[in-house]
């Protein structure tokens, strides 16, 4: 009798369990100890598989340290309890406490602290505990096995988890499912791809999100509509899982197809957050800003909860295109958010005003935050840096190690790149010395190049490519054209020969490395080799991406592409820069740059290939819109490539004699100009 009653009541504990009923769990509890009933083994491992799973881990463990007698079922359900209550390393405490008990883990043991690890990246610790799945003979366990790929996957192992995957005997959808995985979060979408053809059983809706994510994570466009008409064959239900149709978004969105993306979006029955947001920074990042706000529009109007990622990625996108009106229109909408203004999005701020060139209303913005992590310290310091206020991004780094927050690999890459841009070469080295003394930090490529920058600027070429050839990572294409660039500034031909042969050896396809070699051979006048670089990338069919710039000009934003002839005042654009090029060479006795130019066509005709740059194009539009009477006002001006020689002459020539501020942002830094002067130094 007291056995059937025993069992009826751990029956009730599993459906509140399975239904998360934590009241009633509670007052089966207490019914338990109020009618003297002997809590027993059986039963405590009950109460505290339910406490831990209704998300009660205190009481849990409460019920566990008043056990008489526990076993490796006690043991677990508590460690399991704390990993789904995201209390990972006391379930690793947990672990250690057991064995130096005595008690034997099991399977279940093992991969409940397997995936602690993976989700700690305690690499170190996962090894110690897949020890022990070889010592008790587990690691062939179906359930050991996908956790252990699991968990080497998330902690960077990627070939101990194929190891572990091919040497599995049997497997299961899940195991699967971990493979796939573990070669998307590590970046391998061609592999996801190959291992779902291999695969053995039927695929779910996490094996798909997996494909999904490693199309959209590589571009691969036709791996992601094979993917997508898989789904359509098999008759998945797309429209009612709304993780497959948020990917298909977010897949048909980074590779470009935003015809696609809202084909996709307009299918899915119960719209997600993550699918709204995908779709609105798709039609953002196109520029269509008009479609963007539409749909943003459309989602409050179905939500008044608009979460944090989703106005921090729009406020991402009006920073890259320096809306500066529209991004402060989403920082009112996140004040009056339940919410308040949450650190990400006071982050997305101190970088929007930052990139529209607005430093005090940065500053302003980053002093007010309640708040601060790694982020907003690195997003003011990045800041800093393309501003050229690099003894600033100096002083800010200091103080955020006066508040006891350290540094991560990003941080110091952004203000070694602030040194780099500013010329602070003692303060840089400084810095990198500390970098390498830090424990839990591997520098990067990218460290080493901006000593590599900061060397070439100062003219200490040989020290540059002495600290490429011996530095303990692999070099690639970024800090060879770095040197590149320290040669072209300095006119070292025979290092910059050297360095061009490798460049062009690891990387011909990359038009930009055939138009630095040119530049190179130009400046020096070197016409043949200049000629002949490029001729060669011509021969290839390479074509070097489109300069593209931006202005505002009264609330409308207007872009530009280089030799673009469509806005409807071409005509008043192209003979405002005429008049203001008159002016310059009466007055300063400006020249094109024409040597910057190709070297076999008419001075004409280099004038005309300079003049119709993006940037020019976009001066010559606010100035015709203005008028050339605009003294002590500012222009603002946007470029995705870096800005050329010659226009930046031709910038800080128009400063001069019409007494206007120009700030320019392109893809290296921004440029104040000023009375014939920029901030950059003339090195960029």
């Amino acid at each position: 009798m007291l056995l059937n009653h025993r069992q009826s009541l751990v029956g009730i504990l599993r459906v509140c369990t399975k239904n998360g009923l934590s009241d009633q769990g509670r007052q089966v509890h207490c019914f338990l100890l109020k009618s003297g009933s002997c809590l027993d083994l059986f039963t405590s491992n009950y109460l505290i598989d339910m406490y831990s799973k209704c998300r009660e881990p205190i009481i849990a463990h409460k019920v566990f340290d008043k056990m008489p007698e526990r076993n490796v079922v006690s043991w677990t359900a508590l460690m399991s309890g704390n990993v789904l209550n995201g209390d990972l390393n006391g379930s690793l405490s947990l672990f250690s406490e057991m064995v130096r008990d005595g008690v034997n883990p099991n399977e279940f043991t093992l991969s409940t602290n397997l995936k602690a690890c993976g989700l700690l990246n305690a690499l170190e610790k996962g090894l110690q505990i897949h020890g022990f799945c070889l010592k008790m003979g587990f690691e062939m366990m179906v359930e050991v096995g996908n956790s252990l790929v699991d968990m080497y996957s998330k902690c960077g192992g990627i070939s101990e988890a194929e190891r572990v995957f091919g040497s599995m005997v049997d497997t299961s959808l899940i195991t699967w499912n971990a493979m796939i995985a573990g070669y998307v979060h590590s970046g391998y979408g061609g592999r996801a791809l190959a291992t779902f053809r291999m695969m053995q059983e039927r695929p779910d809706k996490f094996t798909l999100t997996s494909l999904l994510k490693a199309c959209s994570s590589i571009g691969m466009i036709h791996g992601g509509k094979e993917i997508h008409g898989f789904l359509v064959r098999s008759g998945f239900p797309c429209s009612s899982s709304a993780t497959i149709t948020g990917s298909l978004v977010d897949l048909y969105v980074k590779c470009g197809d935003l015809f696609g993306a809202r084909k996709a979006f307009d299918q899915i029955k119960e719209k997600t957050m993550i699918s709204w947001s995908s779709l609105i920074l798709g039609y953002a990042q196109e520029g269509d800003f008009v479609e963007a706000m539409s749909l943003f529009r459309g989602l409050r109007e179905l939500s008044s909860q608009i979460d944090s990622f989703v106005l921090s990625g729009i406020i991402g996108v009006f920073a890259d295109f320096a809306l500066l009106r529209q991004g402060k229109q989403m920082q009112a909408l996140a004040v009056k958010l339940p919410s308040g203004l949450e650190t990400s999005v006071s982050n997305s701020m101190v970088d929007m005003y930052l990139k529209c060139g607005l430093v005090d209303e940065a500053e302003k913005c980053f002093d007010e935050m309640q708040s601060r992590d790694v982020i907003s310290w690195t997003v003011m310091i990045t800041g800093y840096g393309k501003h050229g206020l690099g003894k600033k991004a100096v002083s800010v780094f200091k103080q955020m190690l006066g508040h006891k927050i350290e540094p991560d690999d990003v941080c110091y890459l952004a203000v070694l790149s602030a040194c780099s841009h500013s010329g602070l070469i003692k303060e840089g080295e400084e810095l990198f010395s500390k970098l390498l003394e830090t424990p839990g930090i591997k520098p990067r490529v990218e460290h080493y190049a901006c000593v590599v920058d900061l060397l070439g600027r100062a003219g200490r070429l040989k020290e540059g490519k002495h600290l490429i050839d011996t530095m303990p990572v692999k070099p690639n294409v970024g800090i060879w054209q770095t040197l590149l660039s320290g040669c072209r500034l300095h006119g070292d031909i025979e290092l910059g020969k050297e360095v061009s042969e490798i460049l062009l050896r690891i990387d011909g396809n990359n038009p930009a490395n055939y138009v630095m070699v040119s530049n190179l051979y130009g400046q020096a006048g070197y016409w043949q080799e200049h000629g002949k670089a490029r001729e060669v990338g011509k021969t290839k069919g390479l074509k070097k991406e489109a300069g593209m710039s931006w202005v505002e000009i009264e609330r409308e934003v207007c872009f530009f592409r280089s030799g673009e002839d469509s806005h409807p005042l071409t005509p008043r654009i192209h003979e405002t820069l005429r008049e203001v090029e008159r002016r310059m060479r009466e007055e300063l006795g400006y020249v094109y740059g024409l040597k910057q130019e190709m070297h076999d066509i008419d001075d004409e005709s280099k004038e005309e290939n300079l003049r119709a740059h993006s940037e020019k194009l976009a001066i010559g539009l606010a100035l015709a819109s203005g008028g050339l009477n605009q003294e002590g006002k500012t222009i603002r001006v946007f470029k995705n490539l870096r800005v050329c020689v010659d226009c930046h002459e031709f910038i800080k020539g128009l400063s001069k004699i019409m007494k206007i501020s120009f700030v320019v942002r392109d893809a290296v830094r921004f440029h104040s100009f000023e009375d014939g002067c920029c901030s950059c130094g003339d090195y960029w």
